[in-house]
């Protein structure tokens, strides 16, 4: 099963494609996302890898968190679900 991790402290310069070689060298890599603000267009500096398997994303955080990338030390560590936001009635 795929597993996904946070990386974090990007350059605004890294690609896609550039995350996708660095992770592949761990195994395969189901996908990749950089985030971007709506706005500006701009990367926000953090994005998602989808590992192939549990394996795979144990050696790519071992191998990755803490290495340059773009000039950047890059974080890198299982991602979390994001908490579910409660919606409200209220007219606020």
């Amino acid at each position: 099963m795929a597993k996904k991790l946070y990386v974090g402290n990007l350059s605004y310069n890294t690609s896609e494609d550039g995350l996708r070689a660095l992770f592949s060298a761990f195994g395969s890599v189901a996908s990749v996302k950089i985030i971007f603000d709506r706005e500006s267009g701009n990367s926000k500096g953090f994005g998602f890898v989808e590992m192939g398997t549990d394996e795979e994303a144990n050696a790519a955080v071992a191998g990755t968190n803490g290495k340059e990338l773009d000039g950047r030390q890059i974080r890198v560590n299982e991602a979390m679900e994001k908490p579910r936001r409660e919606r409200s009635n209220s007219n606020w």
